[in-house]
């Protein structure tokens, strides 16, 4: 049975028995503490949290997972992979255990002529919680299983929580026995390869309290209503129907593991190191193409850094396959012609996914190389400092500037018989990433936790948004958080969170930043409203000072927000549209949003492509946009449908979740997309737009910075100021000043070159006396001495090895030169092959002399260079060099 059968029946049968078919979220996770989709029920979390009341009583999904901690044992087990897909069904306080039980067992075990699976229900073992007799008793009275196939298993293995307080309970595990061929019987609790779990069953019950691990917390007690999630893993199952021995070789895989064959030459089965590093690029381009698909650019960061890793992991394996060339765009197209049958919107965004993932491997192939030069010379340094660890901070540079996965740095550090701090390494990336983290988390939720805001939500309900139509109204305030902690009231001065039953304020998202302004109470007091943010579904939170007397729970308000400002964000926010408009009709629909913000009079807009775009097609965008501007083209918001949106073609905005009914934001017959930010009511309004030039911010993702309205005019006009001030300095016509200042930048550089030559032939005209000057230490001559304060370390590396080119005769040479450039002193020192022969290696004698200027340095043996602090220790350091010379030489 292939794949997409199993998902086809998995949603057929449940949405026959009253479940609502809910398509795959994103992978991009719609949480705060998840960079991916790691499990089935995370987009169902908000429900069974109690932050968002579920729209159905039962729901089915067939959801995409990334997960990568077990990263490193992708390719050696039978069952570890990055990408996977949950088969889920879910209760909302409908039916329990018992529904759940029967259910799962019907679907597995009816006859696939019935619209079953098929399994033999003699080879499927259960296991349950230690004291859920419930279950035990469902399993063996009203299912039938024996008990002897029933067994009972500990918190850790069979009892389910988020990892923090919240919903939780017992779980029950359906598991199928693969055969003696795969290891001792005993069941599940014995072998966990040859009794393969391919089922769990969540029963949430309990309410669990605050703890460390999977065992180590209190059950507070009960939840107030019964829920059921459930998850089977597609890719297991069909590793059983399609009777093959791991998760690789199902259909979905097996093609790419041939794709891969094909393109190394390499077959599959005949070695177990092949055979892992052809299941790990089979894995790792999978999950590339589903990351991709859904909006994933690689980089160095967060999301980006997860396909990034995956993606290099995968290139390096081919290469040590024997892929000499790209192979990133046949394993691509491959995995879409298997995968796209189950998900149709990665043949529709092929182009796309093609185009970022073929730009990560030439970048990734460049950096190769580079990087690897950057970590033979760590390599060499470590080695020759007796060390036999690779130093954190030099992985985490390859990572950092390189884009090295670590796990790249650690195979070809050990290829050099190196070990790897790893931890020193972790260190450093922890530390970058809680950086990261807080900065991002303290902006949408202060100090606060989520608790807070949920408790507010839980007695007052959601807030109601007016925005759209007012900026200004009569409020209630509901709650009230003073340091994140929440008050009945807050006084001059406390720095303050208010939450309102109804609001005009918007709160930051879809790339829009939140409004200012202020909430009066009819007392007198006034809050000043700096930023708006919504830390949990549903609810506004207003962030300010309390600048004249206090304001209470209950108090009656009139909120108004600075409409200037709002104004000033919605020129923007519509400008966004229409760059977003003509950039795709330019470049086509790979030029995709990838992130957008949009502030009072500018915007930038982030976008996939995987070059440059010309400068002639930036003048032809901004152009189209401030043509459409001058049509007058009525803007309007329309709340609909999602699949009516969908079939007007309106386009989604990039890392948004939407509902089953979305707003449309419609500019005349220009642009579509869907949008709760706020917009001008007509493009006139906008004034102008002016493209201040786009960038690259990650591999295959551009950024547009512009301007709108009053902002563009000055800046063309601070423009124009320039362009005459140039015309009166160069005494040229504007459209004369780029060739007349061309002109003159190239006479300037002739100039330099020549004052270049001329300095160098300077500094080498005191090559013969140095020569002259050289010193006999041990028969070997060693010319050491200061040349001119300022001479430019090429200029002072070009006499060094000059200088040790005219000693003549085969005699032993070492040169040591210094000079002082802006303030610190500078030394190159070489050696010819004589005198390395007698033991004198220039990295050695230059890290004496770095050393005694108060810096460092390091080289190779024939030539290398150091430099220091203090200029007044040069003659020390020629004294230095040649003791060192003395005492060294054989």
């Amino acid at each position: 049975m292939e794949s997409a059968e199993i998902r086809r029946r998995w949603l057929s049968f449940y949405e026959e028995r009253g479940h609502t078919v809910v398509p795959s979220a994103s992978l991009i996770a719609d949480d705060p503490t998840l960079l991916l989709v790691p499990a089935g029920m995370v987009p169902f979390k908000p429900y069974f949290l109690g932050e968002v009341k579920p729209p159905w009583s039962r729901a089915t999904s067939v959801q995409k997972c990334v997960r990568t901690p077990d990263i490193e044992e992708v390719g050696k087990t039978t069952r570890h992979g990055t990408f996977f897909q949950m088969c889920g069904n879910f209760s909302f306080g409908d039916y329990f255990k018992e529904g759940a039980i029967k259910y799962a067992w019907e679907l597995l075990t009816s006859p696939q002529d019935k619209g079953g699976y098929g399994l033999d229900p003699e080879r499927l073992w259960i296991t349950v919680y230690l004291d859920d007799d419930e279950a035990e008793r469902i399993w063996h009275e009203v299912v039938g299983v024996p008990k002897e196939r029933i067994q009972r298993l500990g918190m850790k293995d069979n009892y389910w929580s988020m990892g923090v307080p919240g919903p939780c309970g017992p779980c029950s595990e359906i598991n199928y026995d693969r055969g003696p061929e795969f290891g001792v019987e005993g069941g599940p609790a014995v072998n966990d390869e040859r009794y393969v779990e391919i089922w769990n069953l969540v029963f949430m019950q309990y309410e669990r309290g605050e703890g460390i691990g999977k065992d180590n917390f209190e059950i507070l007690g009960d939840l107030p209503s019964k829920n059921i999630d459930t998850g089977l893993g597609m890719e297991r199952l069909a590793m059983i129907l399609q009777g093959v021995q791991n998760m690789y070789e199902i259909d979905t895989s097996m093609a790419v593991i041939k794709k891969a064959t094909e393109l190394t030459g390499v077959e599959y089965g005949k070695a177990h190191d092949s055979d892992v590093s052809l299941r790990v690029v089979t894995d790792h381009m999978r999950t590339s193409v589903m990351l991709i698909g859904d909006g994933v650019t690689p980089g160095n960061e967060g999301r980006g850094y997860v396909l990034r890793r995956i993606m290099r992991r995968a290139i390096r394996n081919m290469r040590l396959l024997g892929a000499a060339g790209p192979v990133v765009l046949d394993l691509i197209d491959t995995v879409i012609g298997m995968m796209g049958q189950q998900y149709p919107e990665l043949i529709t965004d092929r182009e796309r996914i093609e185009k970022v993932a073929v730009a990560e491997e030439n970048a990734f192939l460049k950096t190769l190389k580079a990087g690897t030069n950057i970590l033979d010379t760590a390599v060499t340094e470590t080695k020759q400092s007796g060390g036999s660890v690779l130093a954190g901070d030099k992985a985490f540079l390859l990572h950092d500037t390189w884009g090295f996965p670590i796990d790249l740095t650690l195979e070809m550090a050990a290829e050099q018989g190196l070990s790897v701090d790893e931890d020193g390494f972790r260190r450093l990336m922890k530390e970058q990433r809680e950086r990261a983290k807080a900065d991002a988390q303290a902006k949408k939720t202060g100090h606060a936790g989520t608790g807070a805001y949920r408790e507010i939500a839980d007695k007052a309900g959601e807030t109601e948004f007016f925005g759209y139509s007012d900026t200004e109204g009569e409020s209630t305030v509901v709650g009230i958080l003073v340091d994140g902690v929440s008050s009945p009231a807050a006084t001059e001065g406390d720095e303050v969170e208010i939450v309102l039953d109804r609001t005009p304020f918007y709160a930051e998202g879809g790339g829009q930043i939140g409004d200012t302004g202020r909430i009066k109470v009819g007392s007198g007091a006034v809050v000043e409203i700096r930023d708006t943010q919504k830390p949990v579904p549903g609810v506004y939170v207003h962030k300010g000072v309390v600048q004249v007397g206090e304001v209470t729970v209950g108090d009656l308000v009139h909120a108004s927000i600075d409409s200037r400002r709002r104004t000033a964000i919605a020129r923007a926010h519509s400008a966004t549209h229409l760059t977003h408009q003509a950039l795709r009709d330019a470049l086509g629909p790979t030029a995709a949003q990838a992130g957008s913000e949009n502030q009072p009079g500018r915007f930038r807009f982030d976008f996939g492509s995987p070059a440059a775009v010309p400068t002639a097609v930036m003048t032809d965008v901004e152009q189209k946009i401030n043509e459409v501007l001058a049509r007058d083209l009525d803007v309007r918001a329309d709340v609909m449908g999602i699949d009516e949106a969908k079939k007007q073609g309106a386009i989604a905005e990039f890392g948004e979740k939407y509902g089953e009914r979305v707003r449309v934001v419609t500019i005349g017959d220009f642009s579509k997309e869907l949008c709760g930010g706020t917009h001008v009511h007509n493009t006139s309004q906008l004034g102008l737009v002016k493209l201040l030039g786009e960038s690259s911010i990650g591999s295959g993702v551009r950024r547009i910075e512009a301007l709108v309205g009053v902002d563009a005019y000055n800046f063309l006009a601070r423009e124009h100021t320039v362009v005459a001030q140039l015309q009166e300095l160069i005494k040229g016509r504007p459209e004369e000043l780029p060739e007349r200042v061309s002109a003159m930048l190239g006479k300037l550089k002739d100039a330099e070159k020549e004052i270049e030559k001329f300095r160098a032939e300077k500094v080498l005209q005191a090559a013969a006396g140095l020569v002259e000057s050289a010193k006999d230490v041990r028969g070997i001559a060693v010319v050491t001495g200061q040349v001119p304060d300022g001479t430019a370390p090429d200029d002072l590396r070009k006499l060094v090895l000059d200088v040790r080119g005219r000693i003549q005769g085969g005699r032993a040479a070492v040169v040591a030169l210094f000079t002082v450039n802006n303030g610190k002193p500078l030394t190159v020192i070489a050696t010819n092959e004589a005198a390395r022969e007698r033991g004198l290696k220039a990295g050695e004698l230059v890290r004496t002399a770095a050393k005694t200027l108060g810096g460092g340095g390091g080289g190779k043996p024939d030539v290398a260079q150091g430099g220091g602090q203090n200029p007044a220790a040069v003659g020390e350091a020629v004294d230095a060099v040649e003791r060192l010379v003395a005492e060294t030489a054989k």
